[in-house]
């Protein structure tokens, strides 16, 4: 008898604890009305690295496009972005923007993003960001784009990000530095 109360029991404890959790925000996000492009990261949020938050790519028919968000650090050690893909763009590259001379110019990101321990890296326009080169499917206005980070420890997270018209940050483009 006891038994079978445990086997019945315990799943169902187990259920409502999980749902409950799921709900949770992660430490260190806000909770409250969001896109659903604004995901957070995999389903064990609470084991993920980083979450992501205000994600958004910019529209492109063709060519190079680029994806922009805030990645926070979930964990008490430093973590590092060493690689970025997408199903619409063959060729995804992790980039900075520098200056020089008054011109500002792109170019590929040497070790990747690193997110210091329970600290966050903004990609912005003029800033570091995810570069699309070679954008094969229209990112449309309101499209959701998904993405996936891949860590140094060789750990990936991913997110969705919402397509929006932007004309801004037009840095010329350094390729293979």
């Amino acid at each position: 008898m006891t038994i079978t109360i445990v086997n019945r029991v315990l799943p169902a404890a187990l259920a409502a604890l999980l749902a409950a959790g799921a709900c949770a925000a992660p430490s260190g996000t806000t909770t409250g009305a969001a896109s659903p492009a604004a995901a957070q990261a995999p389903a064990s949020a609470a084991a993920a690295p980083l979450s992501i938050s205000d994600p958004w790519v910019k529209t492109a028919r063709s060519g190079m496009s680029a994806a922009f968000a805030t990645l926070v650090n979930t964990t008490g050690e430093a973590v590092t972005v060493v690689a970025a893909s997408t199903p619409v763009s063959p060729s995804v590259e992790l980039h900075e923007v520098v200056g020089d001379g008054g011109t500002t110019t792109m170019r590929r990101k040497q070790g990747g993003f690193v997110i210091p321990a329970g600290g966050r890296h903004v990609l912005q326009p003029g800033g570091d960001h995810i570069m699309l080169m070679n954008v094969r499917t229209a990112v449309e206005p309101g499209a959701e784009v998904p993405f996936t980070l891949t860590l140094k420890d060789g750990r990936t997270v991913s997110f969705t990000a919402v397509a929006k018209d932007f004309a801004g940050a037009n840095e010329s483009y350094a390729p293979h530095e």
